[in-house]
């Protein structure tokens, strides 16, 4: 099934990539449809920057860098801060990735993601190169996990 509106709960298997354009943490657009287009892309949406189990998430994706390049897959984190918290947060921990500021939840809601407690959710989406969403992951307190199992499943791909 094919995502065709906003109104879907949650992103499936087999549905595209929502259309979205966000700031990066060099204050540069971002739109999903460009950016993805002949990339594997994993998503993933971590509640707060510098928080600690979004750190450990974030420093394990950049610890798993190279591995993600090679099997030719971009990262991308998104989350409601600011570009500002983003850039702070990607120099602190020397993140070679795109981190998207999503202030107003627009991206958050077209994928659908869960709430969890009283902040937005922790959830990995794999797109293939055509955009396509072939792997998803959610788990709320085990950050690293998303980063092993994404790895994971694009290993078994290869």
């Amino acid at each position: 099934m094919k995502l065709t509106d906003n109104t879907k709960s949650t992103l499936e298997i087999g549905d595209h990539i929502p259309v979205f354009s966000l700031k990066n943490q060099d204050n540069e657009l971002w739109n999903s449809t460009e950016n993805t287009s002949g990339y594997l892309s994993v998503v993933y949406f971590y509640p707060k920057d510098e928080s600690a189990i979004c750190t450990k998430e974030a420093c394990a994706f950049r610890d798993s860098f190279t591995a993600f390049t090679d099997i030719g897959a971009q990262v991308v984190g998104i989350n409601s801060g600011s570009v500002e918290s983003h850039k702070k947060f990607a120099l602190k921990n020397n993140l070679p990735f795109t981190l998207l500021s999503d202030s107003e939840g627009k991206a958050l809601k077209k994928f659908g993601v869960k709430n969890a407690l009283f902040t937005s959710g922790r959830e990995t989406f794999i797109f293939d190169k055509e955009g396509v969403l072939i792997y998803k992951f959610r788990n709320f307190f085990k950050g690293d996990a998303h980063v092993e199992k994404a790895l994971n499943f694009l290993k078994t791909r290869s």
